[in-house]
C-alpha cells in the first residue's frame, strides 16, 4: 500500500447526518454530541450548513451552534455553503473552513441548487473568491463523482475538467463525493488514477456513502491509491435528501475499526465514539443508524 500511516477523518454527522433526520435535534444536544466527538479524538468536524431553514429545517440553528462550539486549538470546525450568502454567514460565525461543491450531474445540480452545471460553476468560483478573501480555508469539490441515480455515470473527461478548474482556484483540499454510493473499488481507483496527477500537493478527501454496501471496500481502494482523508458520520447516519435512495455515510466507528485493523492511526477512541452514537438513539430513533459497531461496549 502506498499510503500514509496517519489518517485524517472529518466527522460530518452534525451536518450531513442530522440534515436527513426529520426529528429536530435540540441545539444543546448537538453541542453535547460535538463536545463528545472532540473528546473522542475527532480533529475535523463539519458542524452545520448555512442554508435557508425552509429547505433544511435541521440547520436553522447554525449560528447558535457555532457560538457554542468547544474551544480547542487542535480542532478544525467547518460548515457547508451553497451560495455567497452562506459563505458570509460562515465568515460571521468565525469558522475556520468552508465546504463548497458542485455536482457532476445536470439533473442533480438542478434538484440540489436549482442551477445548471455552468451556473453552479460560476457560483462556486464566486464562493471560493469570497471565502479566500476573508481568510477561510476552502475545501471544494464534486458531488456524484461515481454516478447519479438521475443521469448515470459522468464521463471521466467531465470529472477531470471540473477538478482541474476547481484546483486552479487555489483551494486547500479537493473533495470527491460518491453521493449515491454507486462507486466500487475498481471505479474508485480508476477515477483517482486520473485526478491525483492534477492535484499535485493539494490533498484529496473522499466522501463515501454506503448505499450498496461498498463504502469500506472503497476506502481500502482509495488508501491503496495514496488517499488518507475521508469523511464519515457517527453511526452511519446521513444521506443527501435531494437524491432518491441515497442512504447513510460510512460509519465513523466502522471506519475507525477498519483503520485499526490495517494498523493505521486515526487518534480516535472507538468506544467513546460508539457511546456518543448510542446517546443519539433516544433522540432520533434507531432507523437512521446504518453503522455496525455503534453498539459496541
Amino acid at each position: 500500500m502506498s499510503h500514509s500511516n496517519q489518517i485524517i477523518l472529518t466527522e460530518v454527522g452534525p451536518r450531513d447526518g442530522f440534515q436527513s433526520v426529520s426529528e429536530l435535534v435540540p441545539t444543546n444536544q448537538k453541542i453535547d454530541i460535538i463536545r463528545g466527538l472532540v473528546g473522542a479524538g475527532l480533529r475535523q468536524i463539519q458542524v452545520a450548513s448555512f442554508v435557508h431553514p425552509k429547505w433544511v429545517p435541521q440547520m436553522a440553528d447554525a449560528e447558535d451552534i457555532c457560538k457554542q462550539l468547544p474551544k480547542n486549538d487542535n480542532v478544525i470546525y467547518s460548515g457547508l455553503a451553497l451560495n455567497n450568502r452562506g459563505v458570509e454567514r460562515a465568515i460571521d460565525a468565525n469558522l475556520q473552513r468552508i465546504e463548497v461543491s458542485i455536482s457532476t450531474s445536470e439533473t442533480h445540480s438542478k434538484n440540489n441548487t436549482n442551477m445548471t452545471l455552468e451556473e453552479a460553476m460560476e457560483n462556486l468560483k464566486s464562493m471560493i473568491k469570497l471565502a479566500k478573501g476573508n481568510g477561510l480555508e476552502v475545501r471544494a469539490g464534486l458531488q456524484a463523482v461515481w454516478g447519479c441515480v438521475y443521469d448515470g455515470f459522468p464521463p471521466i473527461d467531465r470529472i477531470i475538467n471540473l477538478s482541474k478548474t476547481i484546483l486552479d482556484l487555489g483551494i486547500n483540499t479537493l473533495s470527491l463525493s460518491d453521493s449515491t454510493g454507486m462507486g466500487n473499488p475498481y471505479s474508485i481507483k480508476e477515477t483517482l488514477k486520473h485526478i491525483l496527477p492534477h492535484a499535485g500537493d493539494v490533498p484529496i478527501a473522499l466522501h463515501l456513502h454506503d448505499t450498496r454496501g461498498l463504502g469500506l471496500a472503497n476506502v481500502v481502494a482509495a488508501i491503496d491509491m495514496g488517499v488518507n482523508q475521508f469523511d464519515s458520520a457517527l453511526g452511519g447516519i446521513g444521506g443527501c435528501p435531494f437524491i432518491k435512495g441515497a442512504t447513510g455515510n460510512i460509519a465513523t466507528e466502522d471506519t475507525v475499526n477498519l483503520f485499526n485493523e490495517l494498523g493505521l492511526d486515526t487518534g480516535i477512541d472507538i468506544k467513546n465514539l460508539a457511546a456518543i452514537s448510542r446517546s443519539l438513539v433516544p433522540v432520533i430513533g434507531e432507523k437512521y443508524f446504518s453503522g455496525k459497531l455503534y453498539k459496541i461496549n
